[in-house]
């Protein structure tokens, strides 16, 4: 790339990040947003945006994935959301909260007169219902569902209490409620606000029999209610088709409704596509802008929003391979990929290499480093001295997709594999649809040496990184090392300040020296929206509901 083609795309990415600035960008839900006032005409517009993939299931403490999860967030509220300034938990289904003194429970005041969208009644037994739910899944179900979001923030269930920081829910009155803990949770409030915590109407649950998993999506099960959620956000669901998720703006919102009356997710699966249906206006927005098309959009005068980098992109290493259980072969591998090399051509402008696990702007981020950098001849060495005879080695990427911390899969494998190989690793490749189960297959137990995946955080703690990865021994990595377990386990229940930085900076380092997986890029992505839209609410832990996009009209 030359370098006056790479000056020209960043003025591009430039000059669209100042129009959606100068548009008067929105941002995420406030935390007390005013009520439709009652007597108004409501929402009358329709909306319809693109994304690079379909949902897997829309039962959020099931199904942490991007695209669920961007359709949950409409229908389904947390107790807290994050605010829109600061970034710091606010009110959301929750209105005031206490900790005890001992640093174990926390007491919610909850909000009144809120329904949930089947006319069901929120208060403090729903609160518990959900919470003990989550508790009570069994061995069976959360290895059909690696990385539920509730084990990634309090690590056990109720098999395992002892090993659980979550102890119980108990309902106070009908709108308070406590949450116990049995070790402090520093990230607790934090982690209350992501959507994998999102509160559903207990009948619905019941009714749709949510812990049966008989339907079939993407390739995995899931339950009649994953496919007809039931919450109390500013849309309640509709119907989900081959083509889309439609979702309408419910008329007993407690908040702010906004301009849009029926809200529709359509998939284009291409970058090209996607840029097609904008041009022509079959659609007002999209998700996952690429390189390939940035410079068409702002030429044509899109706006296109960027996020600010919440992600990491990783090749994942898997130590149930034999091999990859040397420190060497890990070590080497670790240093064998030039990242620039992956980055610049795939990653929109400004997209950074990725040190360590944990993004630059979260307390606990290494800055005196993570990582070894590259060094393509120590790597030759390194596999040499393993003994490493030419084993092949599956290395899984996903077709059909785009991610927003990996905008394109088949060109990121290809450009990574051609390194690995070049330093004498025998590579086999493993394409598979994302529709197919890729999620699932990389991260449960299996014959995959390599695989490419990435995490976007959803609370703004370093705890939301990496005790989901690194906490405990996972399919996706395989790994045992006990002493990073501990002190991610300790780092969790440091109060903020000085300790806790650095103990989570100590960890960076372990990992890095360690090299259970590699991380590659913290990505920058970005939305395109149609003229028709005057700002749209981006945020970096994609917090972002329609009910605040604002429209030029109606």
């Amino acid at each position: 790339m030359s370098r006056s083609r790479t000056i020209g795309r960043r003025e591009l990415l430039q000059a669209a990040a100042t129009a959606a600035l100068l548009a008067g960008c929105t941002p995420s839900p406030s935390p007390a947003p005013s009520p439709t006032p009652s007597g108004s005409a409501g929402p009358t517009a329709k909306f319809t945006f693109a994304t690079p993939a379909p949902p897997i299931a829309l039962d959020p403490a099931v199904t942490p994935d991007i695209e669920s999860s961007r359709i949950t967030r409409q229908v389904l509220e947390c107790l807290l959301t994050t605010d829109p300034d600061t970034g710091a938990p606010a009110p959301a289904l929750a209105t005031a909260w206490t900790q005890s003194s001992d640093l174990l429970s926390w007491t919610f005041t909850l909000r009144s007169g809120v329904k949930f969208h089947d006319g069901t009644p929120f208060n403090a037994a729903a609160v518990k219902a959900n919470f003990d739910r989550w508790f009570a899944f069994t061995p069976q179900f959360r290895a059909s569902h690696p990385g539920l979001p509730f084990t990634a923030v309090f690590k056990a269930h109720a098999d395992q209490a002892a090993l659980s920081l979550y102890k119980g829910c108990t309902v106070l009155g009908d709108h308070e409620v406590r949450i116990d803990l049995t070790q402090p949770l520093t990230s607790f409030l934090a982690a209350m606000t992501a959507p994998g915590l999102a509160i559903s109407s207990p009948a619905a649950l019941t009714a749709s029999t949510a812990d049966v998993e008989d339907q079939t999506s993407s390739g995995v099960p899931i339950s009649r209610y994953a496919q007809h959620p039931v919450g109390t956000g500013p849309f309640r669901f509709r119907a989900w088709t081959k083509d889309a998720v439609v979702v309408e703006s419910s008329p007993d919102y407690w908040g702010e409704r906004g301009q849009i009356s029926q809200l529709s997710f359509v998939v284009y699966d291409t970058p090209q596509s996607r840029l097609q249906a904008l041009v022509a206006g079959t659609i007002d927005g999209y998700d996952a802008v690429t390189v390939a098309n940035i410079e068409t959009l702002v030429r044509k005068g899109f706006q296109v929003v960027r996020r600010d980098p919440f992600s990491v992109m990783y090749v994942g290493m898997n130590q149930s391979v034999p091999l990859l259980q040397n420190d060497k072969v890990r070590q080497a591998i670790a240093i064998g990929i030039n990242k620039d090399a992956v980055i610049k051509p795939f990653f929109l402008e400004d997209t950074k290499t990725a040190s360590q696990f944990v993004p630059p702007k979260l307390s606990g981020f290494n800055t005196s480093g993570g990582f070894p950098g590259y060094d393509p001849q120590k790597a030759k060495r390194l596999l040499s001295e393993a003994g490493y005879k030419g084993e092949e080695l599956p290395f899984y990427y996903p077709l059909n997709v785009a991610r927003l911390y990996l905008p394109s899969p088949e060109k990121v494998y290809a450009e990574i594999a051609s390194q690995l190989t070049l330093l004498g690793l025998n590579i086999k490749p493993v394409p598979v649809d994302w529709s197919d189960g890729y999620l699932q297959k990389v991260t449960s137990p299996g014959d995959h040496a390599f695989h490419l995946l990435g995490r976007y955080g959803t609370y703004a703690d370093p705890d939301d990184f990496l005790a989901p990865l690194f906490g405990a021994k996972n399919g996706e990595f395989g790994m045992f090392d006990a002493q990073i377990f501990s002190k991610i386990e300790r780092a969790r229940g440091l109060p903020d300040g000085t300790d806790r930085t650095q103990a989570y900076q100590n960890i960076n380092g372990q990992i890095g020296s360690t090299a259970p997986a590699v991380p590659i890029a913290y990505p920058i992505s970005a939305v395109a929206v149609s003229a028709r839209v005057a700002s749209y609410p981006t945020s970096p832990v994609l917090n972002e509901t329609f009910n605040h996009v604002t429209l030029v009209s109606a």
